[in-house]
């Protein structure tokens, strides 16, 4: 894997964690909808991949709760908590690549997930990343509004004193890239990931990703790119 150039004009680089540090989104999809399909509201897990992917748990509940017509059962969080996990401990990997890549940047890092504190400390924890990435690691419950608003990217700029146009951010659901670019960032499209469809290059493009790319090891190269002051991405293609 190249390193990456000197990247003088950027300030920090946002990871979001399901599906971009860990793999997690065929898992998390699966538990969610089993979960809601137990509760009466019958749903499958390439349903809540569409709907769902890259909003909190509490803006799908809602959105779900507005349909039935009723609330969920009081347990419902903690029995998708407990199902999900369950399912990381035993299944969960890391993005393949992310290790070397942390090693390799020479910028700072932080994460931003639309994920609760807690559950990044099960999924970051279950794969060896999450001492690599504490303490800056930011969730959507810190902030009013979830991606696709661009709140949580702004926060996590904002702690980690960096400016938002020198931010670039790594994301793989369409409201993350949506609200990084709101935030007024570089976002980079991640579709690598187990859960991402053929055409899945494509929608991250008509969302506003800059770039797209398959393979965590080429963002060092990508950042190098970046972080040339002239035409970063000029003719650069990577996917």
């Amino acid at each position: 894997m190249a390193d990456a150039a000197p990247a003088s004009n950027l300030d920090l680089v946002i990871f979001d964690c399901d599906g971009v540090l860990v793999d997690s989104e065929v898992i998390s999809c699966q538990a969610h909808a089993d979960v809601l399909s137990l509760c009466g509201y019958p749903i499958t897990a390439d349903q809540v991949f569409d709907r769902f992917l890259g909003r909190s748990s509490k803006q799908a509940t809602l959105e779900v709760e507005a349909e039935l017509g009723r609330s969920l059962p009081d347990d419902f969080n903690v029995r998708l908590q407990e199902r999900l996990f369950r399912a990381f401990e035993q299944d969960l990997q890391p993005v393949a690549g992310i290790t070397g890549v942390l090693d390799a940047l020479d910028l700072p890092v932080c994460v931003a997930s639309s994920g609760s504190h807690q559950r990044m400390r099960v999924s970051l924890g279950a794969t060896g990343l999450y001492d690599r990435l504490a303490p800056h690691i930011f969730s959507s419950s810190q902030v009013e509004n979830g991606k696709p608003a661009p709140d949580l990217f702004l926060f996590a700029a904002a702690q980690m004193q960096a400016r938002p146009a020198a931010c670039v951010v790594v994301e793989d659901s369409i409201a993350g890239i949506r609200g990084g670019v709101a935030a007024g960032m570089t976002v980079l499209g991640f579709h690598g990931g187990s859960h991402c469809r053929p055409d899945y290059a494509h929608r991250l493009r008509d969302a506003g990703a800059a770039l797209v790319f398959d393979d965590m090891r080429q963002l060092p190269i990508i950042l190098g790119r970046l972080g040339e002051k002239a035409a970063p991405l000029a003719g650069f293609s990577a996917a």
